[in-house]
């Protein structure tokens, strides 16, 4: 049996031998970091039979070995080291392989996962390769998409704005060269002058709000507040232009519920739906808003008689600017009513959605109680 104290001299003199390999190992290492990862498998099998071999020489020559079975030893640990460094050496070219596919994928217009076969860690930093560039994708759809509605707002906004500064100058020229002098003619002009200048405060008022909801700085003022009232409050804002346009506005809440909402941006949202849903009815049509809830939300619909909206419009209407194809008459506004009750019902947390539904279309909006 071997004395401890030997036995304790010779682990003390391998794992010397071992510590001298592997900071030389690791300094190599270190001058090889920018290397392919073949190379440095390959330092690091030789530093692994190296220290086998520093460590066996160490032994043979403490237990004084022959030297014939020292060769031995010493030729089965090189065979083996061989072997190993040949291992590390296809290993690594089949890493970079892998990896080179992978950057080939990667400089790829589209990015495609590789068709070979992946290590597990280069096949999952493909996979979330694959849904980042997805994401960078849908990011890239909307940015086009934003950038169209942005275009297409500059343009409608553009024509709507001139029609009405058109006429105010006009009229604001024929009153200033007494043009026209009788008393009547005189009080038609200042009060489509006034008309006009309400409609201009109001599209402004629009764009105001719109930009304030896609800054992220619309700011919510919470109330309790009942779903009746929010429902009866639409139906006193919107009555006088319903009764102008000959169309009945019915008013119903089904269940009281009430909600933590901020009254004015929530009411404003309800009362451009409402606005939109009377100027697309025919007179002597129905506007409808019912106020209940459904799995657990409270949900406002606003019904109306437009006939239908086109399938192919409907992903569109909570666009910005988006007024379909009967867009440009002077009363019709500018196409940001929907876009900014959009931006206020999400500001709250909830849903807006519309579909085709009997005589025309329906509005929905879903709030979290």
């Amino acid at each position: 049996m071997i004395p401890f104290a030997d036995l304790l001299l010779v682990a003390g003199y391998a794992t010397l031998a071992a510590v001298t390999v592997a900071a030389v190992a690791l300094g190599v290492l270190h001058l090889l970091r920018g290397r392919s990862v073949a190379a440095q498998l390959v330092v690091v099998s030789a530093a692994t039979v190296l220290a086998m071999i520093c460590g066996i020489l160490v032994i043979s020559f403490l237990m004084l070995i022959n030297d014939h079975d020292r060769s031995v030893v010493l030729a089965v640990v090189v065979s083996a080291g061989l072997v190993a460094m040949a291992v590390a050496l296809l290993l690594g070219r089949r890493l970079v392989a892998a990896n080179r596919a992978l950057v080939e994928a990667v400089r790829a217009d589209r990015f495609r996962p590789p068709a070979v076969r992946l290590p597990a860690e280069l096949a999952e930093l493909s996979r979330e390769l694959d849904a980042a560039y997805a994401r960078l994708a849908a990011a890239h759809r909307r940015e086009q998409a934003l950038e169209a509605g942005r275009r297409e707002l500059v343009a409608w906004m553009s024509h709507d704005l001139r029609t009405p500064l058109a006429g105010l100058r006009a009229m604001a020229e024929a009153l200033e060269d007494e043009v026209v002098a009788d008393a009547a003619t005189v009080h038609r002009y200042h009060t489509r002058i006034r008309v006009e200048a309400e409609r201009l405060t109001e599209m402004v008022d629009d764009l105001f709000e719109l930009s304030r909801i896609h800054a992220g700085a619309l700011r919510l003022t919470r109330s309790r507040i009942g779903l009746a009232d929010l429902v009866a409050e639409a139906v006193a804002g919107t009555e006088a232009l319903a009764r102008a346009k000959g169309v009945r506005l019915h008013g119903d809440v089904r269940d009281a519920l009430p909600v933590r909402v901020d009254t004015g941006e929530l009411g404003r949202a309800l009362r451009n739906l409402v606005v939109n849903a009377i100027r697309h009815t025919p007179g002597d049509g129905t506007v409808e808003i019912v106020g209940d809830v459904d799995g657990g939300e409270a949900r406002v619909t606003v019904a109306d008689g437009c006939g239908g909206i086109p399938e192919d419009d409907l992903p569109r209407v909570f666009d910005v600017a988006f007024r379909g194809e009967a867009a440009r008459s002077p009363g019709g506004g500018a196409g940001l009513g929907l876009a900014i009750a959009r931006g206020i019902v999400e500001a709250h947390a909830g849903r807006i959605g519309v579909a085709n539904s009997g005589p025309g279309c329906r509005f929905e909006i879903r709030l979290p109680v």
